[in-house]
């Protein structure tokens, strides 16, 4: 990994390896004094599942694709300092056609991850539509992420995991890791059976053909009841990984009840337990962060580590601004007992 890509899933010292907000007066977003999140300006929201990367003195975001992105699919907004952002295109001006022939019913482009080895960036992302688990995860990669670099051109890779109306779960929210031995690892999975993880093959970014399928974490609900867990995110900190993922519901903006949480274990595979000895199995997940009064909802949370500083990157919904999502980046603290948490 390159000393300039300081990217959200991998940490350098410890791994190897809606609302058109801004236009409508947004112009800051609530938060403690001093805060990213009380200075943050510019075209911020509406930010949905939102993924993060530095290249060089910038950082990008990307974000699921929502109504009023209506030149391209996974907006790119990028920043000199997680303050000030402003819009930098789309990384599709459609969708993949194989991926509309796969999910004939879909209407956008959600949740994509972004990573960076083989010296190219990794941007994975899901195609399906809303509460059906017939869905895709894709792959695009780029040389670069400034539109301005020689090279710079996003190049569809294709299919990476399917999931059926027959399967026990869900192929959206992607997010990949590499683990101290080096090894790639894809994580994904919403509702049904929960958070699922396979090996990946770094020289093609796709499942190697015998990658076994791992489950990770689920929440265990009566028949025919919806089962709340989504959007995995992998790090590792000191001798964990830690397991990040949102609980409950997300996309009805002030009525959204999203939260993060959290598990660890000292293998990438699991288990993965809570601060109460409970196997996220099992339903078990540390609370990491929840909305207050104004911002409802927060979840699908990405991680940024700047040198000694970690990030926790989100979304939550804005009820001074009709309920829609805006960016959010929060410091984490650790407690003594290596526990992450975060404030609004």
């Amino acid at each position: 990994m390159r000393a300039d890509h300081a990217q959200f899933k991998v940490a350098r010292r410890e791994f190897v390896g809606g609302v058109l907000l801004a236009a409508a007066g947004l112009g800051r977003a609530a938060a403690g004094p001093g805060s990213i999140n009380a200075r943050m300006q510019g075209d911020f929201a509406p930010v949905h599942d939102p993924c993060i990367i530095r290249q060089g003195e910038k950082y990008y975001v990307f974000s699921t694709s929502v109504k009023t992105d209506t030149a391209g699919f996974i907006a790119c907004r990028r920043s000199g300092d997680l303050v000030t952002w402003e819009r930098d295109g789309f990384v599709f001006d459609q969708i993949p056609e194989w991926a509309r022939e796969a999910v004939p019913r879909t209407k956008g482009i959600w949740a994509p991850d972004i990573s960076f080895f083989n010296d190219l960036y990794h941007l994975y992302y899901s195609v399906s539509s809303f509460g059906s688990n017939h869905s895709v995860i894709g792959l695009a990669t780029n040389k670069t992420l400034d539109r301005k670099a020689p090279g710079f051109e996003w190049v569809d890779r294709g299919l990476v995991i399917q999931s059926r109306m027959h399967d026990r779960f869900n192929a959206i929210d992607p997010n990949l890791c590499v683990d101290r031995e080096g090894r790639h690892w894809l994580s994904w999975g919403s509702f049904w059976d929960g958070i699922k993880m396979a090996r990946i093959d770094p020289a093609t970014g796709k499942r190697l053909d015998t990658a076994e399928l791992i489950s990770l974490a689920s929440r265990p609900a009566p028949r025919g009841e919806p089962s709340p867990i989504e959007a995995p995110f992998v790090i590792a900190r000191g001798d964990y990984y830690y397991l990040f993922a949102s609980f409950d519901f997300c996309c009805r903006g002030a009525k959204s009840t999203y939260f993060v949480v959290c598990g660890r274990s000292k293998e990438v595979t699991g288990p993965y337990i809570d601060v109460n000895g409970r196997a996220m199995l099992e339903g078990g997940g540390s609370i990491v962060i929840q909305g207050d009064a104004r911002f409802k909802g927060t979840g699908h949370s990405a991680y940024l580590r700047e040198g000694e500083r970690d990030y926790l990157v989100y979304h939550a919904y804005d009820v001074e601004h009709a309920g829609a999502p805006a960016l959010r980046i929060s410091p984490v603290y650790w407690t003594p007992d290596g526990w992450p948490r975060a404030q609004l």
